[in-house]
């Protein structure tokens, strides 16, 4: 009897069935999975590419958001500066408003001290009446006591006829009626303003002889004088002390008319030398000084203005501390005067005399 081999159920077919079949199932997984593997990495791809736009979408934003914080600071830092201007304009306007206000008082004060001093003037502007020691009474109410008479006449412009640039037609019937209050004296002479000598070559620094001629030639030297000289009359008044009186002569009589409108300088210092230079050792007066003031710049600009009142409120102490008497003239008189006396003066140019001194001009 045959001998059967005992079957065996994990036999070497079946492990080659079970190999097989468990290679089929991972061959279809490996290829399964490789096409998942495809998808996953296309996935994995276009995650990256969205998170790659979404980090550079941040960056925008970062760098957006430092642009506006800079811009923030920006208009921070102007807003401030803004304030600082404001506040420093606020301040400047303040400030200026402070100037104005000191500028109207100032200028009020101006305003009532002129008017103050205008109201003076139109005291002063009225012909004085004095008694005088002569037969004839003088026309322009000074003094007329001298032997010897100097004048010192302001040739500036403002003394000036703008038309004609000589000097005004008022000015010198002033003078010539001042002249004409002396019916004889025994010295006489003419001065301008900076104290140089009207009347030329040999009648410099010495009182000319008193005769017709020599005032004729006088007044014409007036009229025609060209040269223009500083609104202060000081210089002459000086120089007409200093050059003229003679203190020890005999029966020595001195007296000098201002004819002007203008001062600029400072009064104080003026009153103190002219006293000390007019007045001997013994304080005993050496020359009588008048003044006649015109109205040629007063009620024009300002600055005008005040060297008009200045001249007035020199000459007013200056004569009453020498001796004098100070007239201060009205402007409407003074324009009646130049329209009658157009024509009466002479005008350039002018022809000498065979005889009688001669006008040549020089300092």
């Amino acid at each position: 009897m045959k001998r059967r081999r005992p079957t065996t159920v994990f036999s070497l077919s079946f492990l080659d069935v079970i190999c097989c079949g468990f290679g089929a199932i991972i061959l279809l997984f490996v290829i399964t999975m490789g096409q998942k593997t495809k998808q996953i990495t296309n996935l994995r791809i276009a995650l990256e590419r969205i998170i790659q736009q979404r980090v550079m979408k941040l960056s925008e934003y970062d760098i957006r958001s430092e642009e506006i914080k800079l811009m923030l600071s920006i208009e921070e830092e102007t807003a401030k500066k803004r304030d600082r201007e404001i506040q420093d304009l606020d301040a400047m306007i303040a400030k200026l408003k402070q100037q104005l206000n000191d500028k109207k008082f100032s200028q009020d004060k101006l305003l009532v001290d002129l008017k103050t001093l205008m109201k003076e003037m139109a005291v002063l502007q009225v012909d004085i009446e004095l008694e005088q020691k002569v037969i004839k009474p003088a026309p322009v109410g000074v003094p007329v006591e001298s032997n010897h008479i100097a004048f010192v006449i302001d040739t500036s412009g403002s003394m000036r006829d703008p038309s004609t640039s000589l000097i005004r037609s008022h000015v010198v019937q002033k003078f010539e009626e001042v002249l004409d209050s002396y019916p004889q004296v025994d010295g006489i002479q003419l001065l301008d303003a900076d104290g140089h000598f009207l009347m030329g070559r040999g009648m410099r620094s010495r009182w000319m002889e008193d005769n017709p001629e020599t005032r004729d030639y006088m007044v014409r030297a007036v009229r025609l004088y060209p040269r223009e000289s500083n609104s202060n009359p000081v210089p002459g008044v000086q120089r007409a002390i200093r050059a003229l009186a003679d203190v020890d002569k005999e029966d020595f009589e001195m007296g000098i008319y201002v004819l002007g409108d203008e001062f600029t300088g400072k009064s104080d210092r003026v009153l103190k030398d002219i006293y000390k230079m007019n007045h001997t050792k013994e304080d005993e007066l050496i020359a009588k000084i008048n003044a006649i003031g015109f109205p040629n710049v007063i009620g024009t600009t300002l600055s005008l203005s005040q060297s008009g009142l200045k001249f007035a409120n020199l000459m007013r102490e200056l004569t009453y501390e020498n001796g004098g008497a100070f007239v201060a003239l009205e402007r409407e008189k003074l324009k009646v005067i130049d329209r009658e006396n157009r024509d009466r003066y002479p005008l350039p140019p002018i022809r000498r005399r065979p005889t009688g001194p001669s006008i040549i001009f020089g300092p």
